[in-house]
């Protein structure tokens, strides 16, 4: 089973959320708490930086849906940075490029508003 990485740091009073490995079923809660307990803290920007995901199922499109929903209750944001063609191709073929901000870079993300 390959481990999941969460490294948390900060850019522009944005939460960066560095995520590598893969997010699936025995994952993804994981990542849920971690998203959660950001929000917890007051931390209402975040971006969740996908570079170094090898691979995604709907259980961690769910967490990242429902970690966007929580933000926005709380007139909040969240973007994803995510530039890889496997990773890209889950998000459009469920549509969700049109739910999420989707950038290039951390420093893109960051800019935003």
């Amino acid at each position: 089973m390959i481990e999941l990485g969460l490294e948390l740091s900060e850019r522009d009073g944005w939460a960066v959320l560095a995520v590598s490995g893969e997010v699936d079923v025995a994952t993804a809660p994981r990542l849920r708490e971690r998203l959660v307990g950001l929000v917890g803290e007051g931390r209402t920007r975040i971006v969740v930086d996908l570079e170094k995901v090898d691979f995604i199922d709907s259980t961690g499109l769910g967490v990242l849906v429902g970690a966007l929903k929580r933000v926005r209750t709380n007139d909040g944001d969240l973007a994803l940075v995510c530039t890889g063609p496997r990773i890209l191709k889950v998000f459009e073929i469920t549509g969700l490029t049109k739910v999420f901000a989707i950038h290039r870079s951390v420093d893109e993300a960051t800019v935003r508003g």
